[in-house]
């Protein structure tokens, strides 16, 4: 049977949920260094959106992938600006992928089909990508990657790897250079880096351990201190350049040597060729070789020698013309599915793990597969017993991409619909893959990140009370819902003996837990955690119930409402949820609160756990009738955006801040909207705002309209 062609409407949907999985990944890759999904399964979502743009060319997004590079950074670092635009590459994953790049060079330069193109070949190390700026032959500033125009300032943790020399030698080293390059670890250095965090951990069990060596070379190169740096053994492998006062040669290898000569390591495995076969047997080489090479590659990249072809060629989005990196095929074995075991995260979410007969996949013991949610292990038909194809592909984390032996009468994995570690119900939600654990107030799987988050500083902000106290009053029995916070002055006698523990400090302690006796019920309400309910859909709910035990009135009203409700005769499944949520959204009754709240409201006081644990806490507190004060300011009665990354606060705190100067905090930009607050990265809404005539201020100038109201 063949497949309908796509509507344009599917495509618009499709390309805006492209859209935002891939710059969720990207965020995970680039700037967490913890990436969920294989290279394979990344490049497969950029092959998937490419193809949709080509077909629908006017449904572009302005936040396609192709436009953006990297991840803006988000650590602590300093931030700092690329004088030149650090690019990515445009990726082929066939001979015949390549043999079109150099169809494509010659169309450009209107060169004859049978032109020669010179390319330089070299591995494409899987590292982290670094600029390295010299002023007079001086190292005067190093960077990371980042978004491509913005990357984090590592100059001081660069001093430390052995491979950049704080001095370029040699009589042609231009004015200004800046080297750019790969810093990675190699193989056998990741393995004994691992060794010995783990012999130095305190227990084993909580030892940081890398899970590939990108990750231990990213981790190791964003470090605050520059002497854990140190500590790692990291390197560098230079492969380009940015901005330049001169070059020191007019072809790609030229300049290559030249870096070379001057002190920075480049790859011995370098080469030029002019002949697409030549190209080839050199891929080949080099993929035969990959075990054996010290360090983790993940294809070639092959680049036009010649610099004022460079030049001519130019640059997409995102990429250059010039350039494209073959990647190899993924790594794959068959072995057998043992178990298939559910693992809960500390959102609550249920992911699978299947549980291997250990195979040999590129040289690593692999006994561990991700098979991501529910529809994965129904798409793969997988059950306990099988016999798989698990692929490496990256050298990220190992996923089954085949089942042989889904035709086996065998019953079906049945997904489970309560939480194997506290029993509560596990729901998903429409349009989600995912499914949660909703027992978040008592799940022990969630419950120091659901502490962590109630004591925070954006919520109930009980000073004192950080991670480490958490964890230890956890272990020890003390705390395990909300409520036991407010218990703990009966282990006051227990904590004085318990070593780093003074009279002062724990009485300081309990008093800042009193202090929180009448907190701000908005404040609490976030502080639960439910899902979806912000720092300001909590302020929302609160100034249209006024009382918080008023919350659960409401929970108890959605869910006799979506009980009460049921299908019509000849009614599809998305008619009646539409009129569902429509009903919901009506009898919640606050503007920008919308039926995803009113489920996740029903979710929570439907499992009796929750209702327990809140009728706890409540025994304990007496938050206040909930009162919106506000103060007159430059924005009073005005509409406020805010968009891009905040660099000073959260959105939500932000958000609160315009509520507080007597402004309505707005989610979309319309012709209503009187100001846009912009941070970094900040896209449509910005692009938006311009075409509308809508003044646009950044994150300081709305500081100091902060500042003047005197908040």
């Amino acid at each position: 049977m063949t497949q309908s062609p796509l509507s344009e409407a599917d495509a618009a949907n499709r390309l805006m949920r492209l859209a935002r999985e891939i710059a969720r990944h990207n965020r995970l890759y680039h700037d967490a260094d913890e990436p969920e999904i294989s290279d394979a399964d990344y490049d497969a979502l950029i092959r998937e959106n490419n193809a949709l743009e080509a077909q629908f060319p006017h449904l572009i997004r302005s936040d396609s992938p192709n436009a953006q590079v990297g991840a803006t950074p988000t650590s602590a670092l300093k931030k700092v600006q690329h004088a030149v635009r650090m690019m990515s590459l445009d990726n082929g994953f066939a001979d015949e992928d390549i043999a079109e790049f150099i169809a494509r060079v010659r169309r450009f330069l209107a060169l004859p089909e049978d032109a020669p193109v010179a390319l330089t070949a070299e591995p494409k190390i899987d590292g982290l990508s670094c600029s390295l700026r010299y002023e007079k032959g001086e190292l005067v500033m190093a960077a990371t990657r980042g978004d491509g125009q913005t990357g984090e300032d590592v100059t001081a943790n660069v001093r430390t790897i052995d491979d950049i020399p704080a001095t370029l030698t040699g009589a042609d080293v231009p004015a200004v250079f800046e080297v750019r390059g790969e810093v990675y670890m190699a193989k056998d250095a990741f393995v004994a880096l691992n060794v010995r965090l783990l012999a130095e951990a305190d227990d084993p069990e909580k030892a940081r351990q890398f899970a590939n060596p990108r990750n231990a070379a990213a981790g190791s190169l964003r470090q605050k201190d520059a002497t854990v740096t140190a500590s790692r053994p990291l390197r560098f492998l230079a492969h380009g350049w940015g901005e330049a006062s001169a070059l020191p040669a007019d072809t790609q290898t030229g300049v290559m040597h030249a870096i070379e000569r001057w002190g920075l390591p480049v790859s011995d495995r370098l080469t030029c060729v002019d002949t697409m076969e030549a190209l080839i047997v050199h891929y080949r080489g080099i993929e035969a070789a990959r075990a054996d090479l010290p360090f983790d590659i993940d294809g070639v990249v092959y680049k036009v020698d010649r610099l004022d072809w460079q030049q001519r060629l130019g640059f997409v989005a995102k990429s250059p013309r010039w350039a494209i990196a073959h990647k190899f095929p993924a790594e794959r074995a068959q072995t057998s599915l043992e178990a298939i075991d559910i693992q809960v995260g500390r959102t609550g979410k249920l992911t699978p793990v299947g549980r291997l007969t250990p195979v040999t996949v590129g040289g690593v013991v692999v006994s561990n597969v991700t098979l991501h949610n529910a529809d994965e292990i129904a798409r793969l038909g997988v059950r306990p017993g099988d016999r798989v194809v698990v692929q490496r592909a990256g050298d990220v984390i190992p996923q089954v991409v085949e089942n042989l032996t889904r035709d086996e009468v065998r019953d079906p994995f049945v997904f489970p619909d309560h939480c194997p570690v506290c029993d509560s119900e596990a729901v998903r939600e429409e349009g989600e893959v995912d499914i949660r654990c909703t027992g978040g107030l008592i799940c022990p799987a969630q419950r120091f990140e659901r502490l962590r988050h109630f004591v925070s500083r954006v919520a109930l902000d009980i000073e004192g009370l950080g991670e480490k106290t958490i964890q230890e009053f956890l272990d020890l029995g003390w705390i395990k819902e909300p409520a036991d916070i407010f218990r703990l002055k009966a282990h006051r006698a227990a904590l004085l003996g318990r070593e780093g523990w003074k009279e002062k400090s724990v009485d300081n302690l309990l008093a800042a837990i009193e202090t929180k006796r009448e907190p701000d019920a908005s404040r609490l309400l976030f502080g639960l955690g439910i899902r979806h309910i912000g720092a300001v859909t909590a302020r929302d709910l609160l100034k249209r119930l006024t009382e918080l035990r008023a919350v659960r009135t409401l929970g108890d009203a959605l869910i006799a409402l979506r009980d009460g409700m049921a299908p019509v005769e000849g009614e599809t499944d998305a008619r009646f949820r539409t009129r569902l949520d429509k009903a919901i959204a009506e009898h919640i009754g606050v503007d920008n609160i919308g039926p995803a709240v009113g489920h996740a409201l029903a979710d929570f006081f439907h499992e009796p756990h929750n209702v327990e644990a809140w009728e706890d806490l409540l025994r304990e507190v007496t938050p206040p009738p909930f009162v919106v004060e506000t103060t007159a300011s430059s924005v009073t009665g005005k509409t406020v955006v805010f968009t891009g990354k905040l660099e000073t606060m959260s959105r939500d705190e932000a958000k609160a801040q315009a509520e507080r100067l007597g402004a309505k905090a707005a989610g979309s930009v319309s012709a209503k909207t009187d100001l846009l607050v912009a941070g970094p990265g900040a896209g449509s809404k910005l692009k938006q705002a311009a075409t509308l005539g809508i003044e646009v201020i950044d994150e300081a100038a709305w500081a100091e309209i902060v500042k003047a109201a005197g908040q």
